[in-house]
Formats: structure tokens, C-alpha cells, sequence
């Protein structure tokens, strides 16, 4: 939608595209909310915290070790699911690009209500930013779709996404921990 509202297509009306983008961002950022919660009240935002640790051998790999039929040089572990590169490119997700695509959007609809307190030329502003950290999150995701194609079971790294639930090998003493303190976190 956000490309019709630009002209680069004619498959939908302006007046359609504007109001099937503004839905869908109305959607998107009450999942956004919901995920924000879901994470601070689980402890899932645990995996989100980024380390350098490890960081350029993870970063090597996937602009050349992939290539060359290399193993990431990372292991899944019950506190931390994602490798550092993963890891740090979620957090800037979450933390710059969703909001700056919520509050340039919202800024953008709201504009009719700005008055003559708007500085001159500050919704072309607003717009680029919107549309460039539109053009960083579809970079985002069409990176994301690829390297799920370059894995040997592109299921194996969906069904997570979807069910929530992920295989991770875990240490004996990992093992022992969960079993008794927390049971219900494992199958």
C-alpha cells in the first residue's frame, strides 16, 4: 500500500491505498504493543540483547562462510536464541525503525492538525523519513526471507516463528536447571 500511496503502482485507488496503509499500520502497531508487553512480561526480551561477543566471526560467515558451505560459527543456547548479528539487528528493529516508522506515520496522518505551529517544509521531512525507514524495514525483511532460503529446512526455522516453541540442544546442566526450577519452559 505504501507504494500505491507513492504512485509506483495503480493496482489500488489513492484513496483505497491510504486507507488500507493506514489500517495496516493501525494493526501492526497494536502486534508491536503486544510484542513490547510479551517480552517484558516473559522475559523473552532476554534474546534481544545484543553482544559483540563473537559478533564478526557470525557477521564473516554470512558474507562469506555461507558461500562456502561453512557451519555458523554460533550455538543455540536455551538464554540466548539468537546469534549476535541477529540479535543486534532485532534490537535496531525494535528499537529505532518501529518507532520511527510509527511516529513519522502518525505524525504524517495527523498532519491536517498541525496548524501554522509546523515549520515550513517539515512534512516533506516527515515523509522522507517515513519512507526511507520503510525502504530499511522492506531491506529488513527481504534479507530475512533470503537467508531463511539458504538454510537446509526452510520449516525448521518458520515453525518457531509460528508456534513459538524452538529446538535448542541444550548443556546437561541447562537440562537440570529447567527440569527443576523451570519445568514448564521446556518439552
Amino acid at each position: 500500500t505504501g507504494f500505491g500511496v507513492h504512485g509506483f503502482h495503480s493496482l489500488l485507488t489513492f484513496k483505497t491505498a491510504v486507507t488500507w496503509h493506514t489500517g495496516s499500520a493501525l494493526g501492526l502497531l497494536l502486534l508491536w504493543v503486544f510484542a513490547i508487553f510479551w517480552h517484558l512480561t516473559t522475559g523473552t526480551w532476554r534474546h534481544y540483547v545484543s553482544t559483540t561477543n563473537g559478533l564478526w566471526q557470525v557477521a564473516r560467515f554470512y558474507g562469506y562462510g555461507i558461500f562456502k558451505g561453512e557451519h555458523l560459527p554460533y550455538r543455540k543456547a536455551y538464554w540466548r536464541k539468537h546469534n549476535p548479528l541477529q540479535a543486534m539487528s532485532y534490537l535496531a528493529l525494535k528499537l529505532f525503525l518501529f518507532p520511527a516508522i510509527w511516529i513519522s506515520g502518525i505524525l504524517y496522518l495527523l498532519y491536517a492538525f498541525w496548524g501554522t505551529a509546523a515549520p515550513g517544509g517539515a512534512l516533506t521531512w516527515v515523509a522522507l523519513i517515513h519512507t526511507a525507514v520503510a525502504f530499511a524495514i522492506l531491506i529488513f525483511v527481504i534479507i530475512h526471507v533470503y537467508l531463511l532460503t539458504t538454510t537446509d529446512s526452510f520449516k525448521e526455522h518458520v515453525m518457531p516463528m509460528i508456534s513459538g516453541f524452538d529446538e535448542v540442544d541444550l548443556t546437561p546442566e541447562e537440562e537440570a536447571y529447567l527440569e527443576k526450577d523451570e519445568p514448564g519452559h521446556i518439552r
